[in-house]
């Protein structure tokens, strides 16, 4: 008698709530134009040309000169980070480490004008060359961040 209602409390639940949650989700995945997205990324690689994506690295070039500082802007696409700061880090790409780091703190911007930071330029000059990654880091007042990675190098 004991052993029935044990089955009955904890294992039949159990049991149910995966057949259901099964049959879910594969009607849900046999529908065109669905994915299992369950972790999606926040940077914009790999989205496709109809999305809009939430941040951007403008004025970025393929290649500098050792004289030739790196200058960019940052185009935030997502309206919920209207407000927050914007970290620049520069990464060697053979051995990742951290290069140059610039911050830009209490970065506001209108809804018209969305390229930050605010009325300046993330402008460095690498004098070693090499191949180098960029990483531009949005974080909002609610702690939430979106990123853009790019690519360059330096001859």
């Amino acid at each position: 008698m004991a052993s029935k209602q044990v089955f009955i409390v904890f294992v039949l639940p159990v049991i149910l709530s995966i057949i259901i949650g099964s049959a879910v989700l594969t009607d849900v995945l046999q529908k065109p134009d669905r994915e299992l997205n369950m972790w999606p990324m926040s940077n914009s690689e790999g989205m496709g040309t109809s999305h809009i994506s939430p941040i951007e690295i403008i004025g970025l070039s393929k290649q500098y000169s050792t004289t030739e500082p790196v200058e960019i802007q940052v185009k935030v696409g997502d309206s919920s980070f209207s407000c927050g700061d914007l970290y620049i880090t520069i990464y060697s790409s053979e051995k990742n480490d951290v290069i140059l780091q610039g911050g830009f703190f209490e970065q506001c911007f209108e809804s018209g004008n969305n390229i930050i930071p605010v009325e300046d330029k993330f402008s460095k000059i690498i004098d070693a060359p090499g191949s180098y990654d960029i990483v531009a880091e949005m974080i909002s007042k609610q702690l939430n961040n979106i990123s853009a990675k790019g690519t360059f190098t330096v001859k």
